[in-house]
């Protein structure tokens, strides 16, 4: 199966929900242009109260696609950009990559993987119960965060709906995802 972007959302203010777009442009170093959370240091205000200068590795979030079919499995009515994702790609594992992937998005743009979304009672406000369906716990008793991940911008370009989306893993040893 092929890996391609499904939709692209972005926003200039805060909002838990990013209103999808026909193209975003990934600003190498800063994010996506023109959203919110982009920016070299961290804006998520809860990191910003700890400390505004710790680096931005948040600045575009992805989740897969296939996420809002096990949330409508479950009862949930979830749609691209719902979640403050920037990118919702299909076809691709984003949650079983490792920390250090680079994502090629398109002709240009370059996300490297830098670790989990670690979803919030934000969520809750959107949807009551859905935090419970986006993190969880496995058979042995490990916490599961299936929010998507998080990367920073090497490369810099437009990203549109259908463009393809290839994983190019680090030399390992590979790192888990942690939360970032």
């Amino acid at each position: 199966m092929n890996s391609t972007v499904a939709a692209v959302s972005s926003n200039g203010v805060y909002s838990f929900t990013k209103p999808n777009r026909d193209s975003i442009t990934l600003l190498t170093g800063l994010g996506v242009e023109g959203d919110v959370h982009a920016g070299v240091t961290v804006k998520h205000r809860s990191r910003v109260a700890q400390d505004p200068t710790q680096p931005n590795l948040r600045q575009v979030h992805l989740i897969h696609q296939e996420l809002f079919a096990e949330l409508r499995d479950a009862g949930f009515d979830v749609a691209p950009g719902e979640l403050g994702e920037n990118v919702t790609t299909s076809g691709i594992d984003l949650l079983a990559l490792p920390v250090g992937t680079l994502l090629h998005l398109g002709d240009e743009a370059v996300v490297e993987v830098t670790g989990l979304r670690n979803p919030c009672v934000q969520i809750d406000d959107f949807r009551r119960g859905l935090l419970k369906r986006v993190v969880g716990r496995d058979e042995d008793g490990t916490l599961v965060r299936k929010a998507g991940i998080m990367g920073v911008v090497t490369a810099g370009g437009v990203v549109r709906p259908g463009d393809p989306v290839e994983a190019e893993l680090p030399a390992g040893p590979h790192r888990r995802l942690e939360r970032v």
